[in-house]
C-alpha cells in the first residue's frame, strides 16, 4: 500500500520539491515524505531519519553528492541499504540507463513528472517491480 509506504526524495529544484510534495500528498495520500533540498552532510542525514524510507527518489543531478554518489551511502547504511533507490532526471540518454541499472538504481523515472502517470509508476516500484519509465 503506497499510503503506508515512506518516501525520501532528495531534489534542489523548488519546483520540482513542490510538485512531489503535491502529488504524493494530495494525489497519493502518502503520509510519511521526507524531503531533502539538497545533498549536503547526506550521510548524517541519512543516518539521523527516524522513519527509515522504503523508496528513495534521488535526483540524479544535485551537489554536492550527484545521485550516484548517494546510491553509494546508501547501499552502505545498515538502516536504509533494501530501499527501492529510484532515480529521478530530466536528462538521460539510453546509455546512461544502463549506467544507472548497473551501479544499482532499482528504477528511473524521466523528469518533468506526469500527475497521470506518475502514481501509477511509484504503485508499481512499491509492489517491487523495477520500473525504467524513460521518455
Amino acid at each position: 500500500m503506497v499510503e503506508r509506504t515512506s518516501f525520501l526524495y532528495v531534489e534542489d529544484d523548488p519546483r520540482s520539491r513542490e510538485v512531489m510534495q503535491l502529488i504524493m500528498t494530495r494525489a497519493m495520500t502518502v503520509r510519511n515524505l521526507k524531503i531533502f533540498e539538497d545533498s549536503t552532510d547526506f550521510y548524517a542525514k541519512l543516518n539521523g531519519l527516524t522513519d527509515k524510507p522504503d523508496v528513495v527518489l534521488l535526483d540524479i543531478h544535485v551537489k554536492p553528492y550527484d545521485g550516484f554518489e548517494m546510491l553509494e551511502m546508501i547501499r552502505t547504511t545498515p538502516k536504509v541499504k533494501y530501499a527501492k533507490v529510484i532515480a529521478l532526471t530530466a536528462s538521460v540518454m539510453n546509455e546512461e540507463v544502463e549506467v544507472m541499472r548497473i551501479r544499482g538504481f532499482d528504477g528511473a523515472i524521466g523528469k518533468p513528472l506526469s500527475m497521470s502517470s506518475f502514481p501509477d509508476l511509484i504503485r508499481r516500484v512499491v509492489a517491487g517491480e523495477a520500473v525504467w519509465h524513460i521518455l
